[in-house]
């Protein structure tokens, strides 16, 4: 009987996992079809400087996509074609309103082909970081230089974690600081952007230097050797990790990792961690605040 019953149980095993992978790949294809959609819009609003559309697209895929290298390479691979597309055609730019219902709409579709599935999504500001805490880096700046956290003792940093070769969160959140710094006109002396590589392998202090200079000179891009930027990252319980594809090349790999800013106080503690997407207005209207509350004290 005991035998007869393990029978039945392993022909049944054998029939449903067959049956679970057929039910599985229509749904993962019919994700794959809505992140290449995301990956189209999200071109377009780069190309057209929609940023909260941008900011929106990839919110939403960081939030409900799996985290796997494929579709991690065809969320980029269709963002940087449509973006090559929209600005090399001339095409007229979509309506603010009508891309943002697109993207929704094509969410709700991403959403719909996972239901019932589980994944990581990329985290964003870590909230196990407990404010007023107070992170210490040491890492390298321009021409090779040593930076330290305390440098910047009597002024706010506002601190956020990427890698060059990342296609649109990080030229989001440094086209962010640039319009941050704007926003607070004089007040932003008082204030020192930071971007850390999470990529040190390929971006050297050269790399960052011209990286940051594209965006706005007053943004200071920092790197260092494997052990220094992971420490740094550790200090900000900043999660990140390198993503390749089985057999590819060394260097054909992307990274994922924390998004967000932290923003420090005068005295080098955490007062504030703000979340990808927020809009830039919003952050700087934070930042004058914490001056205001600083300067009152």
């Amino acid at each position: 009987m005991k035998r007869t019953a393990a029978l039945l149980l392993a022909m049944c095993a054998g029939l449903l996992l067959p049956w679970s992978a057929a039910r599985a790949q229509p749904a993962a294809d019919a994700a794959l079809r809505a992140i290449d959609d995301l990956a189209r819009l999200n071109g377009q609003a780069l190309a057209c400087r929609d940023v909260p559309a941008a900011q929106r697209a990839k919110a939403l895929m960081l939030a409900h996509a799996p985290k796997t290298p494929r579709f991690a390479t065809a969320y980029e691979e269709g963002t940087q074609a449509s973006f090559i597309a929209q600005t090399r055609n001339g095409a007229a730019c979509p309506e603010a309103g009508a891309l943002a219902a697109q993207i929704d709409a094509v969410a709700r579709r991403l959403q719909t082909a996972l239901a019932g599935s589980t994944h990581a999504g990329a985290a964003t500001a870590a909230e196990d970081l407990p404010l007023r805490s107070m992170p210490r880096y040491l890492l390298q700046g321009p021409s090779g230089r040593a930076v330290t956290s305390e440098d910047f003792r009597g002024r706010f940093q506002l601190v956020t974690f990427g890698f060059v070769s990342c296609p649109d969160v990080c030229p989001t959140t440094m086209l962010e600081l640039r319009e941050v710094l704007a926003a607070l006109g004089a007040r932003a002396s008082k204030l020192q952007p930071i971007f850390v590589t999470v990529d040190p392998q390929r971006d050297t202090p050269a790399v960052l230097e011209s990286y940051a200079k594209g965006f706005d000179a007053r943004i200071l891009a920092l790197g260092g050797s494997e052990a220094l930027v992971r420490r740094a990252a550790d200090a900000f319980k900043v999660h990140y990790a390198r993503v390749q594809e089985p057999g590819a090349a060394a260097d054909a790999y992307t990274m994922e990792h924390t998004v967000g800013l932290y923003l420090l106080g005068p005295d080098g503690q955490l007062v504030e961690r703000i979340a990808y997407g927020t809009p830039a207005q919003a952050v700087a209207a934070r930042v004058a605040a914490w001056m205001g509350n600083a300067a009152a004290q």
